[in-house]
């Protein structure tokens, strides 16, 4: 089977016109992606030089969900790009060794482009549906992948923004900037082309945006968390799943405060004997999802005064749960101080339902879900 060559595409969709203008929105969503994508790793740090904000309570939500749509948008964008581009893959090389080191410089840039957006979408997806076929660390491998990808995007951009600069200041139907071999018409008009791929895009966003705004629930048929669960709140991970069960409903189960050499040790009547606090925190996770809710239960400033421990210190969260990466958290005291943080016993005026917690949970303001610790059995002041 022969090798394809540039001459083979023909087509005058697959031109500079059409390229930069929907590699720019292309990049337009890499962006927001990779500043969102920073937002929620620093949320996840344990020691934040600067301590991540309790204010505004759902601005975790706003930025978790805009990662995901502008990640999930980015999916049309680059076929319809990649597709564009897709014959440069068969250019001769340039005759001249300085021409020749330039030009494969520049398609291993844009090789390892390619390859660590694909990478990144491909895995953001999967962990939204909550797929993991891999063995390591989701978190961390796309962090890091993130910071080549968008590297290797800001070495792109400047490489070929000549030529962007001239295919967006021209019309759309112009031809100066086309392959030589680009001499027929294609299937539809350029413009069609552009329509069809801002209509994917739209679709593929509305199909998912469902798992972060509500009211998109009903048309968000590819949505992976659509509000099913326990009061309305979905769940990631089961107490089954946890191993939690027995420990969670024993009769013999306490919350244990310490602070120092104090250690104050709690029933869960005694929590509910407590006074109440109730706070409407929306619930959002790193997948995408998220909700707004409604909880009830002890301020978690009140238990740490019972053990006597001082405004102004982290608190470890320790769960029920035997293992797990989120088994322990660490609750910056922004966090602990805030009024609004609780120790939830109810979610929308019922009684936790073990999936969401039971006996008790954390929740605070402004946090991914990840750290909303459930099955709380143990608040550890730090030193």
């Amino acid at each position: 089977m022969r090798v394809p060559a540039d001459s083979d595409f023909t087509s005058r969709l697959r031109s500079a016109a059409v390229t930069a203008r929907v590699g720019l929105w292309l990049g337009i969503c890499f962006g927001v992606a990779f500043v969102t994508g920073l937002v929620s790793h620093y949320a996840q740090v344990p020691d934040q030089p600067v301590p991540f904000p309790t204010s505004p309570s759902w601005g975790y939500r706003v930025t978790q969900g805009l990662h995901v749509t502008a990640g999930t948008a980015a999916v049309p964008l680059l076929l319809v790009k990649l597709w564009t581009v897709y014959p440069r893959l068969f250019a001769r090389p340039p005759r001249g060794a300085r021409r020749l080191v330039v030009t494969a410089a520049e398609r291993a840039s844009i090789a390892v482009l390619v390859a660590a957006a694909v990478f990144q979408l491909a895995t953001g997806l999967a962990n939204a549906a909550q797929w993991y076929p891999w063995a390591f660390s989701f978190r961390s491998t796309h962090y890091a992948v993130g910071w080549i990808a968008i590297g290797a995007l800001v070495v792109h951009v400047a490489v070929k923004l000549p030529v962007i600069r001239r295919a967006l200041g021209a019309d759309v139907d112009d031809t100066s900037q086309d392959r030589p071999a680009a001499t027929e018409a294609g299937v539809m008009s350029r413009r069609g082309l552009l329509r069809a791929t801002w209509l994917a895009t739209g679709v593929a966003v509305l199909a998912t945006a469902g798992s972060t705004v509500p009211f998109l629930r009903r048309v968000s048929v590819l949505g992976v968390r659509s509000g099913d669960g326990p009061e309305g709140v979905p769940v990631n991970r089961s107490a089954r799943a946890a191993g939690v069960t027995a420990a969670a409903t024993s009769p013999a189960y306490r919350l244990s405060v310490v602070y120092a050499d104090r250690v104050v040790s709690l029933s869960r009547d005694d929590l509910a004997a407590m006074p109440q606090s109730t706070q409407s925190l929306p619930i959002a996770c790193v997948e995408g999802w998220s909700a707004g809710a409604t909880w009830t239960g002890v301020r978690l400033r009140d238990l740490l005064d019972l053990a006597g421990a001082p405004a102004g210190h982290d608190v470890l969260v320790v769960s029920l749960q035997e293992s797990g990466a989120f088994r322990q958290t660490h609750l910056q005291s922004n966090f602990a101080d805030d009024q609004r943080t609780l120790l939830a016993l109810q979610l929308h005026g019922q009684p936790l339902a073990i999936d969401h917690g039971y006996p008790c949970r954390l929740i605070a303001p402004d946090r991914p879900g990840v750290l909303q610790t459930k099955w709380v059995h143990r608040l550890e002041v730090q030193a």
